[in-house]
């Protein structure tokens, strides 16, 4: 489909991956231009130079936009692109992107012995919108004064939020204390109980 001629521009993502703003249909108003790809697929069908007008006549009969992905050529460098699918995939690109950079990352979700009840679900709805993203979360129970003395109190604050999102994660570290805090670490991935284990671990008594 022939679209967007009055859109200022468009991002198209070279095979080096650096974005660039590039000129689209009607907004391109050079009178010639060097037609690459034969908007069918075959990239490497011969160049050619045409008046601007055929090309987007081109462009239009095979129901595609005319991308200028070369303006300091002479002349400037044009490309047949489904401009819908074009951003689709482009968005989809971006997403993976972000996943995978989410990935390396820890984030960290913090909670209170005394938190309430519609404090601790909009805590479960965070924690899961980061594992949605692919992210690891750290999830502490930050304790004070008497607090301290009573570490099974933070630990099943932990444990409701672990069972809320067991479908959708694992426990990757078990209950830990660590300075005037206690901590578990859940992972994208199949679900397991919380629970204390051997070492620095609070148990929940």
């Amino acid at each position: 489909m022939f679209v967007a001629q009055f859109v200022c521009a468009v991002v198209f993502r070279e095979r080096s991956g650096i974005a660039k703003d590039y000129r689209l249909n009607h907004l391109i108003r050079v009178p010639e231009v060097r037609l690459i790809g034969s908007g069918d697929g075959n990239d490497d069908a011969e160049s050619v130079v045409m008046e601007t007008r055929d090309a987007l006549a081109l462009a239009r009969e095979r129901g595609l936009d005319l991308v200028e992905v070369g303006p300091n050529q002479s002349p400037p460098v044009v490309k047949l692109l489904d401009y819908g699918r074009f951003k689709f995939v482009q968005s989809k690109k971006a997403k993976e992107a972000r996943r995978s950079q989410v990935k390396t990352e820890l984030r960290a979700v913090r909670l209170s012995p005394k938190i309430g009840q519609h404090d601790i679900e909009a805590k479960i709805r965070k924690v899961r919108e980061l594992l949605a993203d692919g992210a690891k979360v750290r999830v502490f129970v930050r304790m004070r004064g008497r607090e301290n003395q009573h570490p099974e109190v933070a630990v099943k604050v932990l444990r409701k939020v672990a069972e809320a999102v067991a479908n959708e994660a694992k426990l990757e570290k078990a209950p830990t204390v660590e300075v005037r805090a206690i901590s578990i670490v859940l992972a994208p991935g199949t679900s397991q109980p919380v629970g204390a284990s051997s070492g620095n671990n609070a148990s929940d008594a």
